[in-house]
């Protein structure tokens, strides 16, 4: 079966430049934009929404999990808010045939915002409208290869040194989002040691077989909330994890990343991940992590998303 899926991701490499994709339109920047640093600019994100959602069967067999609500809006508002909120406009989102529900969401409908304007639904006139001033685009994921296979079909896309990656399944309750935080600590660095970047949770070691697990270097301030990462483990078991300190749901990555990819082939469960493109690149490539305030919310699971709702909901 390994074997089999290798050979999937093996032959999706040849086909990276010849999928179809679909601008979307454009949407404003929040008045609570996190204002970057002038000497670096995040401006793209990706977000990799192409999962089949099948704990949530049989909802996610006409509705994509992402699409699921958490207050008035879907999970996947809340994520692209995150990147609104951190300056980022620029979006991309990484789907399968089947999840064009996603990006349709976030298109212009000048019918639907005229009928308001007559009926004078000034607040969900304004809630549309949100929307208008950023960049979409979408790509398709054909096969489920693994993180690191949904973020190469967007390669093609990233014009910026630096891109960020968010998954679905992580939310973030609290003053910042995760991916806020990571800007601005990104923004914090000198120049030579920006390189990639992960949002880091202190988890129960009992749990680390569900996380990729990074090792610290030993020299660092212990108060600092940025770490510098010497290594990094796929879901290693307890008793093998270097700390207790796993990934979750967003990065920082450079655009080297993609070129680094495609070399490292399938790993666990015969995917390709993330994770072992900066494990390679930790020969040359500064890699952080930031221990985010606040609390991550878990929505890949429905226990999970329930927890999520009763939070979130109330924001």
């Amino acid at each position: 079966m390994v074997m089999e899926r290798e050979k999937m991701v093996a032959e999706c490499y040849g086909r990276i430049r010849k999928r179809k994709a679909k601008s979307g339109c454009n949407i404003e920047n929040n008045p609570r934009t996190l204002i970057q640093s002038r000497s670096m600019k995040i401006t793209q994100a990706i977000l990799p929404v192409a999962g089949l959602g099948t704990r949530f069967l049989p909802w996610t067999k006409v509705v994509p999990k992402e699409m699921l609500p958490i207050g008035n809006r879907p999970i996947i508002a809340h994520i692209v808010d995150e990147c609104l909120d951190a300056g980022i406009n620029n979006i991309c989102f990484v789907i399968n045939r089947g999840k064009e529900m996603i990006p349709r969401y976030f298109y212009e409908n000048p019918e639907l915002e005229e009928e308001l304007r007559k009926r004078g639904k000034a607040d969900a006139l304004q809630h549309l409208k949100k929307y208008d001033g950023a960049n979409f685009h979408v790509v398709y994921q054909e096969e489920q290869l693994g993180d690191g296979h949904a973020i190469l079909q967007a390669a093609d896309w990233v014009k910026t040194d630096t891109v960020a990656v968010l998954f679905g399944d992580d939310l973030f309750a609290g003053e910042h989002s995760g991916i806020a935080q990571l800007v601005e600590a990104y923004a914090s660095l000198k120049e030579n040691e920006r390189g990639a970047m992960v949002a880091l949770q202190e988890i129960d070691r009992a749990l680390t077989e569900k996380y990729g697990i990074v090792d610290l270097h030993a020299d660092q301030a212990e108060h600092s909330r940025i770490k510098r990462i010497k290594g990094m483990v796929e879901k290693p078991k307890p008793s093998a994890a270097p700390s207790n300190l796993g990934i979750v749901g967003r990065y920082l990555i450079p655009r080297s990343t993609f070129s680094v990819l495609p070399t490292i082939g399938a790993s666990h469960g015969g995917e390709m991940r993330i994770i072992d493109a900066l494990i390679e690149q930790l020969k040359s490539l500064s890699v952080h992590g930031v221990l985010c305030n606040g609390t991550r919310l878990d929505t890949g699971t429905p226990e999970g998303y329930a927890h999520a709702m009763s939070v979130l909901s109330t924001l």
